[in-house]
């Protein structure tokens, strides 16, 4: 139902990311675990707040195609380096309509916010719709989203 989407503007400030891109028919998993594999080490992935992870389809799936892409970004500081399948990138930021969704974000809780921001005088812009893991270790059945769709200022 329409009416219970909890939605929030949000600013994210440009930062500094370190990125894992994977195209196969089943990109989050490989692509988290590349993330994984070298933020874990660092210490990356215990302060949620100062490294934060978002990831996004990149390219989207498509009806007639098995394999698509997803790319993970973890905040990072500017004395990172790049190493193996890790790339640094720099995010401009942006505004966002944001929603927050317990489990694993699903095609409706997107469309939901699609359609919030289209009834609300906000305006799309085009970019990356971002998903925001709230803890990268938490267990799949505890998993918590925060879903970020890019809005003009």
């Amino acid at each position: 139902m329409m009416n219970s989407l909890s939605v929030r503007i949000e600013r994210l400030e440009p930062m500094r990311v370190a990125s894992v891109h994977v195209v196969s028919e089943h990109p989050e998993a490989e692509a988290w675990e590349r993330l994984k594999a070298w933020a874990a080490p660092r210490g990356l992935l215990k302060d949620p707040r100062k490294h934060a992870v978002f990831g996004f389809n990149n390219p989207s799936p498509t009806a007639d195609r098995k394999e698509y892409g997803y790319e993970f970004w973890i905040c990072v500081e500017p004395d990172v380096v790049s190493e193996g399948q890790v790339e640094l990138k720099e995010f401009a930021g942006g505004r966002f309509a944001v929603t927050t969704q317990r489990g694993y974000p699903s095609p409706q809780i997107w469309k939901q916010l699609w359609d919030w921001v289209q009834s609300s005088g906000y305006r799309w812009r085009k970019a990356h719709e971002l998903e925001r893991i709230h803890d990268a270790l938490t267990s799949e059945h505890e998993v918590i989203f925060d879903l970020y769709l890019p809005i003009e200022d």
